[in-house]
């Protein structure tokens, strides 16, 4: 694969960041995860404005968006004429990591004067047949949902600690996603995903004030729901809300909707995916073509 580093195309085998930078020395940055659809990215003006206000909050210089529009689009393009892709469609998943770059000796984040930038990419691979047909598996963690930076929404920071202690928890259980309560004991979100559930044909999800990601696809599916006159609800819900639910299902840019059809071993629902979740899927494939520029 190539990978774009600061002002160049390398192989990923000379893919390299200096162990001074403060990405890697303390998290010190953030990253988007884009999805291709036959060699056009999915939702990209809105990952750009999350990246843009995420770096405000941070104080952090990123270049400006024509100039990562450009960076990601000469990455996946040079990637597909190199038959790196591997699959008809050639759909990818493209990650771009900013950074605040090296700074001079002891902890001072102002005298880092460059960041870097990384742009990579993998083939898109699907979910296994088996998450499509009979919905995913999930367990609500003992690991609660903290914001790296202590605001109502969680940034895509580098700092995804919080995220790997709840995967691990989740891989031990042998599922497919592990869910968050935030300290006060409301749900939140999973680690890769944001969460939704279906009770009386209202669609519920959890508020960004819990905290959690307001996720590009959470935020369009919402759209879609709300233009095709679907009650939505943003609160605060204790697990039992879940539990009672009659459908539910994860979003993010990769699996789009997947449905949620058990958590901690019980049935959401009627254990399958359900009528609304199978109708908001059909609303998103054919939305796909206005979010493809």
């Amino acid at each position: 694969m190539w990978v774009f580093l600061n002002d160049r195309f390398v192989p990923e085998s000379e893919a390299k960041v200096s162990v001074f930078d403060y990405g890697f020395l303390y998290g010190d940055g953030l990253f988007e995860t884009f999805r291709s659809y036959s060699g056009k990215i999915f939702a990209l003006r809105q990952h750009l404005d999350r990246l843009s206000i995420s770096a405000n909050t941070l104080q952090l210089k990123i270049p400006h968006r024509d100039i990562l529009k450009k960076r990601l689009y000469e990455t996946l393009e040079r990637n597909q004429r190199q038959n790196q892709l591997q699959n008809q469609r050639n759909d990818a998943l493209i990650r771009l990591t900013v950074t605040r770059g090296r700074g001079g000796r002891g902890f001072h984040p102002d005298r880092c004067t460059e960041g870097s930038l990384v742009i990579t990419l993998r083939p898109f691979e699907n979910p296994p047949p088996d998450l499509g047909r009979k919905g995913a598996d999930a367990v609500i963690v003992s690991t609660c949902r903290i914001s790296p930076t202590g605001g109502e929404s969680c940034l895509k920071s580098l700092n995804f600690l919080n995220n790997i202690s709840a995967k691990l928890e989740a891989d031990r259980m042998g599922v497919f996603e592990g869910l968050f309560l935030n300290q006060a004991g409301f749900l939140a979100e999973g680690t890769i995903s944001n969460l939704f559930w279906i009770k009386n044909g209202v669609l519920q999800t959890p508020s960004p004030e819990v905290p959690i990601l307001k996720g590009i696809t959470r935020e369009i599916v919402m759209t879609l729901a709300k233009k095709n006159e679907m009650p939505v609800e943003e609160g605060l819900y204790p697990p039992q809300n879940l539990f009672d639910s009659d459908e539910a299902f994860l979003t993010n840019s990769a699996i789009e909707l997947l449905p949620l059809t058990g958590v901690n071993g019980k049935k959401i629902g009627a254990g399958q995916i359900g009528p609304v979740t199978r109708r908001l899927q059909k609303l998103f494939q054919q939305a796909l073509d206005e979010y493809l520029r």
